[in-house]
């Protein structure tokens, strides 16, 4: 019960009267015998008072003989301050966390090492194209082809050459059995003393030249089988084909176009395609020249692609340029990545965040 009986309250004013009596007037010895005989009733009936009232009735007592010590909301935060250091809800003595590792933050593009305007080595028209923007390609699988008649005319001619020496040396090569026995019969003869020393001499000489021309021919057969290769890698060349296994990432060749041999095609700037190796990409970014000296190979961080915003992924710091950028104040950095989200392209924008560990402080004897 919250309320207080009738004789708590005039027990109450009871105390009250008394101690403020105490307070005004000087103490005879008389009343100080009774106060003491009062103080000692007060500390017996008070508890047990305690006991049988409500906690609230207690209080208001306390109040009314003591006055007001502190504010009950005092009492209750102090208490409940106690509550939660012992329940470990408010930590006593915390010590503060170490100090996060410092970031270098920066931006950059997606780029593909390995990436490849194709040419046409020779000259040609073009007369089919066998990918698309977009196709993945194989090592050597063609890509375009291209026509030159000329190309093709040489070819035939020298292969015409080649059937010409190989005639040629076929009958050198009869020419050269009958001089070789021819000599043979008049080196018997002249063992024997039934020719005479000079005859031997000119069918020695005869073999000879037979000899020499069968060595030229084979040598004319030689060069017409070394033309024929160069002939025909020409003609082979006209089918461009991929120089390695990769993306066709733009196309710029169209049928019935003729285009110029590489030497002048790269000079005017006229690929016929661009192939990328899709699957080793990195990042090429810019940070603040003032990191230079925290940067090295091997440190981890996380970038974000503006065209996958919410797929962060890992990064590692592959190497560091060795010149900085006087115009912009920062040093290029190449950074290799981690399980990238798929779909991941070429030139897409880049935000990069590396994780530099604070120096550890040694310990002074």
């Amino acid at each position: 019960m919250n309320t207080l009986t009738e004789h708590d309250r005039k027990l109450a004013e009871t105390l009250k009267s008394l101690s403020v009596e105490t307070m005004t007037e000087p103490p005879k010895p008389r009343r100080k015998a009774i106060l003491w005989i009062t103080g000692v009733l007060m500390a017996a009936v008070v508890p047990a008072t305690v006991i049988l009232i409500s906690p609230n009735s207690a209080i208001a007592i306390k109040t009314a003989l003591f006055g007001a010590l502190e504010p009950a909301t005092t009492v209750r935060s102090i208490s409940l301050q106690k509550d939660a250091i012992e329940s470990n809800k408010l930590p006593v003595d915390a010590k503060p966390s170490s100090p996060a590792a410092r970031e270098i933050t920066g931006s950059g593009y997606v780029v593909a090492p390995q990436s490849t305007a194709v040419f046409a080595k020779y000259q040609g028209e073009i007369t089919g194209i066998a990918v698309e923007p977009g196709d993945w390609v194989q090592p050597g699988q063609p890509l375009v082809i291209l026509k030159d008649p000329s190309a093709m005319l040489a070819l035939e001619q020298v292969r015409a050459t080649k059937v010409s020496a190989d005639l040629v040396l076929a009958a050198r090569e009869i020419s050269l059995a009958q001089t070789e026995a021819a000599f043979h019969r008049v080196e018997t003869l002249v063992q024997r003393n039934a020719t005479s020393r000079k005859d031997f001499e000119d069918a020695e000489a005869a073999w000879m030249s037979a000899s020499n021309l069968v060595d030229q021919a084979r040598q004319d057969i030689i060069s017409a089988e070394l033309a024929i290769r160069i002939a025909q890698e020409q003609v082979d060349s006209l089918t461009v084909r991929a120089p390695f296994a990769g993306t066709v990432t733009k196309l710029t060749a169209h049928v019935g176009d003729t285009v110029l041999a590489r030497a002048d095609s790269v000079r005017e700037s006229q690929s016929l395609l661009t192939l990328t190796d899709m699957n080793n990409m990195v990042i090429d970014a810019d940070v603040a020249e003032t990191n230079t000296s925290m940067l090295r190979a091997g440190l981890p961080g996380e970038a974000v692609l503006d065209g996958f915003p919410d797929q962060p992924f890992k990064i590692e710091l592959q190497r560091v340029a060795p010149v900085a950028s006087v115009e912009k104040g920062t040093v290029g950095i190449r950074l290799s990545l981690l399980n990238p989200p798929a779909g991941i392209r070429p030139n897409m924008a880049a935000r990069i965040r590396i994780s530099v560990p604070e120096p550890q402080t040694q310990s002074q004897p």
